[in-house]
């Protein structure tokens, strides 16, 4: 808003007559406007925005769904949004490297990459890692038939590049392999890569790990993201009916909390956090930070004094004990095998003995079979999805964690406990040197500082994928146009418009309407 500036009033010297009287109300009367336009303007922006935040912890409102300020899911187009052409550009292929939540993040930028260069997606290859030792790839983990249905009017996708027949011969397409830059912005796949397929007929793309920038000028773009990501990317079926039935073995006794336990080897190397291990221990995080990450010194008080080292899980069930989660508590805990063992588990387990993993609440073979690899980590995901709560105890570097939060969010405000390491740090270590009065107190004063799931504002470093809000957001009674929610009708007009540029003879196969798609 303008400040208003202070008009200097010209009179007799010394006159207090009526038009200085008049000059003095004049004032007060702007003075006052200008503060209520202020307070209307700030009350207008807060109730648009994020909701307050609360005074205390009330343990009993955080089983519930965060407040949503009035937003709901919604990645629909809300512009013109034209179905993908009868003839593409060319075949994309991309192979999608990392765990299972990085790979997802992949696939979803490849979808878009995709809808860019106006090319047919190959479905995507996931990569069988040296840490998973899997190779399920995307038809062994997610249901191929929905992803493609769902994703109907906005790419072409196939199963694989077909055989070219011309004048009685079959010919082979070989896809042309480009190495993205990482983050390549939009320009990069309007010309370089769109150049070669339409040299090539078909592209090759690998790595494809965060290969397409993240925050992109382009709230449809934004929105395709969130399609694939919460409608599209669905597990196959036995996985959802295992994850279903764990979650439904865990709320038989009532609300559950889920926690990423980040607590092992790779992570305690990544963030060279050591010195609390035995010297034995110490050397094997070493070694495996030697021979998997990059050289640097890092001194670990340093480190924890700014927050950059896992909760160990004693802190975590410090941290729930001082917000008033008692012992009755039941967590589900989504990790791997632990670093260190039994002697910093039980701490946390004498905190809250309720305490569960896939294994135990259904030691299935399948199950014990895969907990290491993409199918136990699909679990894992599922049941953090559908649990009341969810805390990860490390969320940096952590695509599981960051995807989850996102994905909740997007859920409908799931609760999510996220401790700000950086502001827990010195309270942990006064603690640790015997000053653990008004510990409690200090640590409830930083959790109410946090986000429990409602809508906010992402910033830098926040990804995309972890706060999709507002772009994949709409409100019910919006005070601007651009949080309209879209038309009721909308997948009808996707439907017209798609049919109307297929193939008369095409058109029985694709009748159907995408089932359950509340976009």
């Amino acid at each position: 808003m303008r400040r208003l500036g202070h008009h200097r009033l010209h009179g007799k010297t010394g006159g207090v007559g009526t038009k200085g009287m008049v000059a003095k109300l004049s004032i007060g009367v702007i003075v006052l406007l200008i503060c209520t336009l202020s307070l209307l303007f700030s009350a207008n922006i807060g109730s648009n925005r994020e909701p307050t935040r609360p005074s205390k912890i009330n343990v009993e409102e955080l089983w519930e769904s965060a407040k949503s300020g009035g937003w709901r899911p919604s990645s629909a187009p809300r512009s013109d949004w034209p179905p993908p052409t009868k003839e593409t550009n060319g075949y994309l292929r991309v192979r999608c490297n990392g765990g299972l939540n990085q790979q997802r993040s992949a696939i979803c930028n490849a979808v878009l990459a995709a809808r860019i260069m106006n090319a047919t997606l190959v479905l995507p290859e996931l990569d069988a890692n040296s840490f998973w030792h899997d190779d399920s790839g995307f038809q062994g983990i997610y249901d191929v038939e929905h992803f493609i249905e769902t994703l109907k009017y906005d790419v072409k996708i196939v199963g694989k590049i077909p055989d070219v027949h011309k004048n009685g011969k079959t010919k082979k397409i070989k896809a042309f392999q480009i190495r993205p830059p990482r983050d390549a912005p939009i320009e990069w796949y309007l010309t370089t890569a769109l150049k070669a397929m339409r040299e090539h007929s078909a592209i090759y793309l690998t790595p494809f790990s965060h290969r397409l920038a993240e925050e992109i000028d382009n709230p449809e773009y934004q929105r395709l993201r969130c399609r694939v990501n919460y409608h599209a990317l669905r597990f196959k079926p036995h996985i959802m009916k295992l994850s279903e039935s764990i979650v439904d073995k865990l709320r038989s006794q009532g609300h559950f909390m889920s926690i990423h336990l980040r607590f092992e080897m790779d992570m305690l190397a990544f963030a060279g956090c050591f010195d609390i291990f035995n010297p034995e221990e110490q050397k094997i995080l070493r070694k495996y930070r030697k021979e998997n990450f990059a050289d640097k010194r890092l001194i670990y008080n340093e480190r924890r004094a700014i927050g950059k080292c896992p909760l160990t899980p004693e802190e975590v069930g410090l941290i729930l004990r001082a917000m008033r989660f008692d012992n009755s508590t039941r967590i589900y805990l989504a990790a791997g095998e632990l670093f260190g063992g039994e002697q910093f588990m039980k701490p946390f387990r004498t905190l809250f003995p309720r305490l569960d993993n896939h294994s135990s609440v259904d030691p299935s073979e399948e199950l014990s079979a895969t907990s290491q690899g993409l199918i136990g980590s699909a679990v894992d995901y599922m049941v953090c999805l559908l649990s009341d709560i969810f805390m990860p105890t490390y969320d940096g570097p952590s695509n599981f964690a960051n995807n989850l939060l996102g994905h909740r969010l997007y859920y409908g405000f799931r609760t999510t406990i996220r401790p700000d390491r950086k502001a827990l740090a010195p309270i942990f270590i006064a603690r640790e040197k015997g000053k653990r009065a008004g510990f409690e107190e200090a640590v409830r004063r930083v959790m109410l500082k946090t986000n429990f799931g409602g809508p906010h504002k992402r910033v830098s470093p926040e990804s995309f994928y972890t706060n999709s809000w507002p772009e994949c957001f709409c409100q019910m009674n919006p005070k601007k146009s651009s949080d309209k929610c879209p038309p009721n009708n909308v997948i009808e007009i996707l439907d017209s418009r798609l049919e109307s540029i297929r193939d008369p003879d095409s058109t029985s196969q694709t009748n159907s309407t995408v089932t359950g798609l509340e976009r």
